[in-house]
């Protein structure tokens, strides 16, 4: 197995001294109870002791040498087809993985901090992150916010640099387009606020560059409507260690390498630039949340009052004290995994800042940035959490319950692994001083990856704790998880509802919208808060109806109360066009598949329901002449439904879900998207990816492979089980 120390990022290594490609056949998944991190054996031996499994093949794009299998002809045929190729993606400890990209400002946030910290890096991995930014650039030469999205400031001036602190040329033809590309959006100087963070880390910006992040404001008390406990668990969570390194002012000591970025990153000589007057310089195409006059007037005061008149170095040094206990604390809450892969790295710098390289902290945290990435045959990229485990794995046993096909001999063993997945990864107490450390409590909860990251998710327990309450109400399977547990998941779903009767994801609103007045990021709209989901909402009411049924008598009454107000919360959230709008995936056929579950969970149908028909006719009158349903990312950022160039596998079955959950009486509509999924299935059982499925603060997509699976193998089964198994050519 390679060695962590064979390359260092701060120096690089020249292009034409390092291979170009590695050796997919020696590239390994290792999944420690949920935790996945990639392994590239560089013996013979090695490799014979660890044979690439067929899931290991698959995401590296490597023939799997599985079948061809009997063409399907009905919707359960192809349903088990997709099983028999999907089973095989099952990892050791009964979850499934997967990539979780589609962000491109992530690997150059890891990359920057492994070079400004001295991390040694493995070069297997700087030549596949090269190969995936290579592959993953423009036709104009630069990157986006995401892998669909235009070129950008931020995407192209953080990947140029990533690329040139692994080793790459700057004249290399792709480089000196990259370059030409960041030039004509006018420089480095026009990104937003991360970018020259990130850049004034790296010791290519002064700091004069950067708007304000003052640790000052976590010394602010509990219950001013602004403070940092109010805002977003995402948000506060970079804030608080970028807050920390901002009022250290630190940076990385000049280097050869940067010296040559202060020169090709910017279209005048750097000594030329006025650096402090960009501060609020960002690119048109960048501004997605263009700052309030109300932020641009406080960052005023902080930068020309505050910071050079008020500040004392003693309150300086109380806040950092302060922040400095949080980041530690987060630390030790998540055993260094951190909540996602920006506070990660953020982290890592600090504690190398305050403890310096050879701490347990800073050697942890090196250790950790590892379940961040993951290997496809594009290269390495960085996920947007530490993966999405948990979350697949329930939706899983779902699909598979909705096919009728839980005790079928061929599905069961794969079923009980999951259960037995699941029954691992739920948290069984709060984490250590939550309420000192602004964290929701966490007993019961399961959250979006694994045990480990360990946050409270509201839509993640509710349907983990659902997958588990409709698999252990089958006789013939064991009751691992056990009824007190059950309960524990109970009692902290019914914490997460808001005063709106909806519900949100990491836990309960805690500030006002208006918060979004300060939001500083630019590139991400809805990020200052949390809000009420349609998703998370229906997860919640779905997961508690199917815990009363088995379980009546338990809190019955807060039960009651909870699922009438999401309810009507869902019912006031719905458009006058019959739509919702969706927060996690694309979009209006994502949110209005949960909206009609949870409607259909209160007797509301086509038959009985106005607004069941109006949803009904809102995806009815947007099927494209295939039969399919197809929506680009658009409609998150525009907020209106955007139809895709083409239709789409996954949008496809969100909308045959949500049509069967209305009990719309015509099957001709489905029948024809359900041919269409049938038609796009490979005769190996699996279908191939298409436009990418995710998306987060409106602006941001990310990508979710194993939709493809488990949203097709649902609505395939769904339909043979309401209109019969019927032959469909």
């Amino acid at each position: 197995m390679e060695k962590r120390g064979s390359r260092r990022a701060n120096g690089g290594v020249p292009d034409g001294k390092q291979p170009t490609k590695t050796d997919y056949s020696r590239w390994r998944l290792l999944d420690e109870r949920g935790r996945q991190t990639w392994h590239y054996l560089r013996t013979d031996d090695e490799v014979k002791k660890w044979p690439q499994s067929v899931a290991d093949k698959y995401f590296l794009g490597l023939p799997t040498g599985l079948p061809d299998l009997k063409t399907s002809t009905t919707p359960l045929q192809a349903v088990n087809n997709g099983l028999s190729f999907y089973s095989k993606l099952q990892l050791p400890p009964g979850n499934w993985g997967c990539e979780y990209g589609g962000p491109m400002f992530l690997l150059p946030g890891l990359v920057i901090t492994w070079y400004v910290t001295e991390t040694p890096v493995p070069e297997s991995h700087s030549i596949e992150i090269k190969n995936y930014l290579f592959t993953r650039q423009h036709e104009d030469g630069g990157w986006g916010l995401h892998v669909e999205a235009h070129s950008s400031v931020f995407g192209t001036a953080l990947n140029y640099t990533c690329l040139r602190l692994l080793g790459a040329h700057a004249e290399d033809p792709r480089m000196v387009k990259a370059r030409g590309k960041l030039h004509e959006m006018g420089g480095a100087v026009y990104g937003p606020h991360w970018s020259k963070f990130w850049l004034a880390v790296l010791g290519v910006f002064p700091w004069s560059i950067v708007n304000p992040t003052p640790p000052e404001l976590w010394l602010l008390p509990d219950w001013l409507p602004i403070a940092p406990w109010r805002w977003w668990i995402h948000m506060r969570q970079v804030f608080l260690p970028m807050s920390f390194v901002y009022s250290k002012r630190w940076s990385y000591p000049p280097t050869a390498l940067t010296m040559e970025l202060r020169n090709e990153l910017f279209v005048e000589p750097y000594e030329a630039i006025d650096f402090a007057s960009h501060r609020n310089s960002i690119s048109p195409l960048d501004n997605f949340h263009p700052k309030t006059w109300i932020l641009n007037l406080i960052n005023w005061i902080f930068v020309h009052l505050w910071i050079p008149y008020l500040l004392t170095k003693s309150l300086q040094q109380k806040a950092e004290a302060w922040t400095w206990k949080l980041i530690q604390m987060e630390d030790a809450n998540t055993d260094y995994s951190n909540l996602g892969p920006v506070n990660g790295p953020m982290n890592l710098l600090a504690c190398y800042i305050q403890e310096g390289p050879g701490a347990y902290s800073v050697r942890r945290h090196r250790e950790r940035m590892e379940d961040f990435l993951w290997v496809k045959s594009e290269g390495m990229l960085m996920n947007g959490t530490n993966g999405v485990q948990n979350w697949d794995t329930a939706f899983t046993i779902h699909a598979v319950i909705e096919c009728g096909l839980a005790e079928d001999p061929r599905w069961k063993p794969m079923l009980v692994k999951a259960l037995e997945y699941l029954e691992s990864q739920q948290t069984l107490e709060n984490c250590k001083d939550h309420e000192v450390c602004y964290r929701h409590p966490t007993k019961g909860a399961w959250g979006f990856s694994n045990k480990d990251q360990g946050y409270s998710v509201s839509d993640c327990t509710a349907e983990a704790v659902k997958a588990i309450l409709l698999l252990q109400k089958i006789p013939s399977y064991p009751n691992l998880v056990s009824e007190r547990r059950i309960k524990d998941a109970i009692d902290m779903l019914l914490t997460m509802q808001n005063d709106t009767g909806g519900c949100s994801s990491y836990e309960p609103r805690r500030g006002s919208e208006l918060l979004e007045y300060l939001n500083a990021a630019e590139v991400f709209g809805r990020i200052m808060v949390e809000y009420d989901y349609p998703e998370c909402t229906t997860a919640c009411i779905s997961a508690l109806n199917v815990f009363r049924k088995q379980y009546p008598d338990y809190r019955a009454k807060d039960i009651e109360t909870f699922i009438q107000r999401a309810v009507s919360w869902i019912r006031s959230d719905q458009r006058a066009d019959g739509s919702w709008y969706g927060a996690w995936a694309i979009c209006f056929t994502y949110a209005g598949m949960f909206a009609l579950q949870a409607l259909r969970s209160m007797g509301e149908t086509y038959a009985n329901s106005e607004r069941v028909r109006r949803a009904c006719q809102f995806f009815l009158d947007r099927q494209m002449d295939d039969g399919g349903w197809g929506e680009s990312y658009k409609s998150c950022e525009d907020g209106v439904y955007t139809q895709h160039e083409k239709s789409q596998v996954v949008q496809t079955a969100w909308v045959c879900i949500a049509l069967m959950e209305a009990d719309y009486p015509e099957v001709e509509p489905i029948q024809k998207a359900v041919k269409l999924i049938m038609s796009r299935q490979l005769s190996n059982g699996e279908w191939p990816q298409e436009a990418i499925e995710g998306v987060f603060n409106k602006s941001c997509m990310i990508s979710y492979p194993n939709y493809k699976f488990i949203f097709t193998i649902k609505a395939l089964g769904m339909f043979a089980r309401k209109h019969g198994d019927m032959v469909l050519q």
